[in-house]
């Protein structure tokens, strides 16, 4: 069963700050990695510690979807912020997070 994609209105801002390739990339991959079994870990799927933005991160090479899973609105899946991590910093809206 595919789960449901829903945006976070401040991920969509985000989303639509991002360079049209980036934002290309970013659609597929969630598409293929997060509308199925997207509480399976792989390498690039993680669970991360405990934060104020998302418990789970969807890494696209620079670019991080950061998301939640909720089980009890029949399966959705919703994206919470997109970044760009430069070396250790982490950049979502322009400003740097700190995990």
């Amino acid at each position: 069963m595919a789960y449901v994609i829903e945006f976070a209105e401040s991920a969509k801002e985000q989303i639509k700050s991002l360079p049209a390739r980036d934002r290309s990339i970013v659609f597929e991959s969630i598409e293929e990695q997060l509308l199925y079994e997207p509480l399976t870990e792989t390498r690039n799927r993680k669970p991360i510690r405990e934060n104020k933005i998302a418990p789970w991160e969807l890494r696209i090479g620079s670019l991080r979807v950061f998301y939640d899973v909720i089980s009890e609105e029949s399966d959705v899946v919703r994206i919470l912020a997109v970044g760009r991590k430069e070396g250790n910093r982490l950049i979502i809206a322009g400003e740097e997070v700190e995990l």
